[in-house]
């Protein structure tokens, strides 16, 4: 009896095993491994073209897929959670993020964490929503969220991830590309991991320059920093090539660092400094570049529980860096309470010189 019951625990133990070997070998085999550069398509583009001395806006808004509302927190964090709590919820988020763009009505949108087919929206197509709710503006959308299966938490996992980037723009767009950032976690846990990314768009001006823009989200969770660092100096090295053509820069998102010049110990919390929140490298800030973003309003939280205001903690990760050529009117951080998403967006008013 002793005997077959062993051999029952030890069948047991190899199945699951094989299983998890076979799994493990899926999605390594099916890992979402992009190019360096990748052309975009632009769908809906338009024919107005930016001016010089006339003020545009840009609003950057990581809508955390629509599932990271006031309610929730995020297992990363220390939480229990990945999935949004229900599809209904989902809905109720996405309507809300998507009057919140339309109400503000800015030039360019740059929204991140949305998705098209994930397990943890329920498989709301959310850029299909946001797009055909805002036939204003052009979209481009960048993959940096492929997985087949993400098993973690394991009573209640994420799933399959299909996410990424989405620029949305009232002016010409030249042409776009996604450039792969450099930096990866080990194996086996990149697999499950975004491959991060930026956006490059191209924006003719009237004066036969360009805006460049770039739409990031850099990485989050990792250890010390250490693949961030790799980003910014992947980053660095792109800018010191690019400047020199003399054309506009504006680079926006969700840097996942603490931004030069703002300060998270004036809001009010119970919570110490977070492991996922980072300095900035000091070296990192191309000459004459200027930070823009609102200094009193928090644009994300520690997810460790659902926020309650004064016992989060909260920082500012979202916001532009623009080039010397570029004048800053005005820049405001909006306060939506965490409502339908664990980050507030920012809106920047600028103007060519």
């Amino acid at each position: 009896m002793i005997v077959k019951t062993l051999k029952g625990v030890m069948y047991l133990i190899l199945s699951f095993t094989l299983l998890f070997v076979g799994f493990l070998t899926y999605v390594t085999f099916t890992d979402y491994k992009p190019s360096e550069v990748i052309p975009l398509n632009i769908k809906k583009n338009k024919e107005q073209v930016l001016k010089k001395g006339v003020p545009f806006s840009i609003t950057t808004f990581n809508i955390g897929y629509a599932g990271l509302d006031k309610n929730q927190d995020f297992f990363m964090d220390g939480g229990t959670m990945s999935r949004s709590s229900s599809k209904k919820q989902t809905s109720k988020n996405l309507k809300a993020i998507t009057s919140f763009i339309k109400n503000e009505a800015s030039d360019i949108n740059l929204i991140q964490e949305i998705d098209m087919n994930s397990s943890r929206s329920y498989h709301i197509n959310e850029v299909n929503y946001l797009t055909k709710k805002l036939p204003d503006y052009s979209n481009t959308f960048a993959v940096n969220y492929q997985v087949p299966w993400v098993p973690v938490p394991i009573l209640r996992p994420m799933g399959s991830a299909n996410s990424g980037l989405l620029t949305l723009s009232k002016f010409n767009i030249k042409n776009s590309h996604r450039y792969k950032l450099a930096g990866q976690e080990s194996w086996p846990r990149q697999q499950f991991e975004l491959d991060r990314a930026f956006i490059e768009s191209r924006m003719p001006v009237e004066n036969g320059k360009d805006l460049i823009l770039i739409h990031l989200h850099l990485s989050a969770y990792d250890k010390g920093g250490k693949v961030r660092k790799q980003q910014l100096k992947y980053l660095s090295t792109y800018l010191e090539k690019e400047i020199k053509k003399g054309n506009y820069f504006i680079l926006g998102g969700d840097w996942n660092h603490e931004i030069p010049t703002t300060d998270p110990t004036i809001f009010e919390s119970t919570e110490k400094w977070p492991d996922w929140l980072q300095i900035f490298p000091s070296r990192f800030k191309p000459e004459g570049f200027q930070w823009v973003t609102d200094k009193t309003i928090p644009t994300s939280l520690s997810n460790d529980f659902p926020f309650k205001k004064g016992r989060n903690f909260q920082a500012i990760i979202d916001g532009f860096l623009v080039s010397p050529n570029i004048t800053v009117k005005n820049v405001k951080g909006h306060d939506l309470g965490f409502e339908n998403s664990d980050h507030n967006p920012v809106t920047a008013e600028l103007v060519l010189k």
